[in-house]
């Protein structure tokens, strides 16, 4: 941990006891580390506890392993502990025609809104190609066309992975991908559902919606699971419409709202605030 003013960000979740605070925070002092933020939780039916601090060294720096492996020393066994600086992180987006929620990345990313680095955009249609390069960043067309599904998939792996990310972005990337394809890929990829989940999953939510006669429509982001659309969400939100609002109507609405719900997720796990929790996330914001 350097002494240059970059705060590090401290991370722990762990079995719930009383004076967990205590203890952490003792080991902060005990370090000469300065909190300038702090969250808690505790899920009490799971009996669980989650802690986030950002911290700055007031002395000697400290390294972010030997942290580590104080505060693990205070706290009951199996409490994962994980220190990481405070950075933009590195990602790749996949996206296929709709320009919406990767225009919006890329326009976050770009003017410092974001705290990202977009190391390329991979997509199975070149559509988009314009509107990447106009920022500067590295498209690869990977075309499905004329492929099996796992023949496309190996290759979508090797252009995202040429670029080292830490993390995956589904810009409405239009294509289901399969539980090996997910496993391959960096963990806590990112995907937009344009409903607000658990309602309308898969194709087509806006119809669904219109069909059912809904009042309000939505957009949710989620980490990727096998499971389609079930993985656990990050961020939702919805807006009202009405008896003659039609599934087009909607869409374009929507599309407004999907790109905020997107950005507002890829910052919260840029950030590290969120813990994933069984099939539910805690998020710190």
């Amino acid at each position: 941990m350097s002494g240059d003013g970059v705060r590090e960000i401290v991370l722990v979740d762990c079995p719930d006891e009383v004076g967990l605070i205590h203890r952490i925070t003792g080991v902060l002092q005990a370090l000469r580390l300065n909190i300038d933020t702090n969250h808690e939780y505790v899920d009490h039916p799971q009996r669980w506890f989650f802690f986030r601090a950002e911290v700055t060294p007031s002395a000697v720096p400290v390294a972010a392993a030997d942290l580590e492996r104080f505060l693990a020393a205070a706290l009951p066994a199996g409490a994962t502990v994980r220190v990481t600086r405070e950075a933009r992180r590195r990602i790749v987006v996949c996206a296929t025609r709709e320009p919406h929620c990767l225009g919006e990345l890329l326009l976050g990313a770009s003017c410092g809104d974001l705290p990202v680095t977009i190391a390329a955009v991979v997509a199975n249609h070149d559509d988009l190609r314009p509107l990447v390069e106009r920022f500067g960043v590295p498209f690869e067309h990977v075309p499905h066309e004329g492929l099996a599904r796992e023949a496309h998939e190996e290759a979508l792996q090797g252009a995202v992975m040429r670029h080292a990310p830490e993390s995956v972005v589904l810009a409405r990337y239009m294509r289901v991908l399969s539980a090996a394809a997910i496993a391959a890929l960096p963990a806590r990829m990112i995907n937009i559902h344009h409903s607000f989940l658990p309602a309308f999953v898969g194709a087509n939510p806006y119809r669904q919606a219109f069909e059912r006669g809904v009042k309000l429509i939505g957009a949710t982001a989620h980490f990727v699971t096998e499971e389609l659309d079930a993985g656990p969400i990050i961020a939702q939100d919805v807006i009202p419409v009405s008896h003659a609002d039609t599934p087009a109507g909607m869409a374009r609405a929507g599309r407004d709202l999907e790109k905020l719900v997107l950005a507002r997720a890829v910052r919260l796990v840029a950030e590290e605030r969120v813990f994933i929790h069984g099939r539910r996330t805690v998020v710190f914001g």
